[in-house]
């Protein structure tokens, strides 16, 4: 049984980078993550397998890094002079959040540096990788009509019990 667009999905799952066998992140033993099918709000490869699951499902699923986080691009590597990271104890690997030309938060990993220059990775940390997913459905539901127009999950807001946060 198919999971169709503006679905609400929570789901519990583990990634592992598929060459290493390294765990990157995982939910399991909190609250599971929730978003809206077809709305592009997880990597496209991993909605698609989910969409053919159902609550209570489990699966492991493969997502190519095409699907995922795309493929690494060398010009999305750059040298910005050092005096931009005024204040910054600056180390290889650590990841630093800047404004990109739009507004928009964008997440850059520092490569190396040295007295002058800093080299910056725009890619995502996970692009050019395959991922491992093992996730299990654990809820879906149909999109409010205002969850749809807004793309946000909406949470319970009222409690009955006075226990916020429950899930019911």
């Amino acid at each position: 049984m198919a999971i169709e667009d503006n679905k609400v999905v929570g789901i519990e799952y583990t990634v592992k980078d598929a060459s290493t066998g390294e765990v990157v992140d995982s939910n399991v033993g909190g609250a599971p993550l929730e978003f809206i099918t077809g709305k592009n709000q997880i990597i496209p490869g991993l909605e698609k397998k989910i969409k053919e699951m159902s609550a209570g499902e489990e699966a492991d699923i493969l997502v190519k890094a095409e699907e995922a986080y795309g493929q690494k691009d060398e010009n999305a590597v750059q040298k910005l002079p050092r005096e931009q990271f005024e204040g910054i104890d600056l180390k290889k690997g650590m990841t630093l959040y800047g404004q990109g030309e739009n507004g928009e938060t964008v997440q850059v990993t520092v490569v190396d540096f040295d007295d002058k220059e800093v080299t910056i990775d725009f890619n995502h940390p996970l692009a050019g990788k395959d991922l491992m997913f093992n996730v299990k459905v654990v809820s879906e539901r149909d999109a409010t009509a205002e969850e749809v127009m807004t793309g946000q999950v909406q949470k319970d807001e009222h409690c009955d019990s006075g226990s916020c946060g429950c899930s019911h």
